[in-house]
């Protein structure tokens, strides 16, 4: 199991949340979360735990995506 990852994107889906919905409940924009899945802009440690609590899963299994420079 340590080699499973989901992307954000998959955690929030799989969770049953929209987009809006996650902002909401961090108390952040839907561009921020817009940003987050499309690896333009990265969450800080403690918004990435609070994300993995919303949609109930380890932060250990998600990878956030990179934008080639």
């Amino acid at each position: 199991m340590d080699d499973f990852k989901i992307s954000m994107a998959a955690a929030r889906v799989n969770a049953g949340l929209t987009q809006s919905e996650v902002a909401a409940r961090m108390g952040v924009g839907k561009m921020t979360i817009i940003n987050w899945e499309n690896g333009k802009t990265e969450p800080k440690a403690s918004q990435m735990r609070k994300f993995c609590e919303i949609c109930k899963c380890p932060e250990a299994i998600i990878f956030l995506p990179r934008i080639p420079l």
